[in-house]
């Protein structure tokens, strides 16, 4: 196997992809690893680690690239440690909760203090670039007309977004750039908004 020269240079960074127990972060893992990068991954409990490396495991080889921590999305205890020495920080963890749930506390906060936690960690170590996946949902308002176009400079209202998982999607991604604006400092951030099929 050949590597160019941008693959021999990612031998030597490390990317965190957060919430390793999901099934898009754990084709993330796969993927990152498949390309060289060096792989650390969060969990709420070490005790999950052993089904992340199986899961992983049947798709790409870690040989020893792959680390896996503790970090929950409501507590500040383990992101420093998550991110250290991590060029990049791939935010996928976020709760999905379903559509029938009224308590704000099971969806919205998680996701916009999990994400606001996982940006300040990532500035804080120096962090190059963050990707926080977000979702079509903080991005679809309705059409008001049938000219009318939606994309990633129109925002979904939050007090309208029909349900408090699509209501998270958009104050968390909003938290997110109002952050990065004030203090992002040198961390660039990107949003990836996919859609449900």
């Amino acid at each position: 196997v050949r590597l160019s020269n941008s693959s021999r240079h990612c031998l030597a960074e490390t990317v965190l992809v957060t919430g390793g127990t999901g099934f898009v972060s754990g084709w993330c893992i796969v993927e990152l690893l498949r390309r060289g990068y060096r792989v650390r991954t969060t969990v709420r409990s070490l005790a999950k680690e052993a089904g992340v490396r199986a899961a992983v495991g049947g798709q790409a080889d870690p040989g020893d690239r792959l680390s896996v921590v503790a970090a929950d999305l409501m507590t500040d205890d383990g992101w420093d440690e998550a991110v250290a020495d991590c060029a990049y920080v791939l935010h996928v963890a976020s709760p999905m909760g379903n559509h029938a749930t009224d308590d704000p506390g099971s969806l919205i906060e998680p996701a916009r203090d999990g994400a606001l936690r996982v940006l300040k960690a990532a500035v804080r170590a120096g962090v190059n670039r963050v990707v926080l996946t977000s979702s079509t949902a903080a991005s679809s308002p309705p059409l008001t007309n049938p000219d009318s176009e939606n994309d990633e400079r129109v925002w979904t209202d939050p007090d309208n977004a029909g349900s408090l998982y699509r209501q998270s999607k958009v104050l968390a991604e909003k938290a997110a750039w109002d952050f990065v604006a004030r203090e992002g400092g040198a961390t660039e951030l990107t949003t990836i908004l996919p859609t449900a099929t």
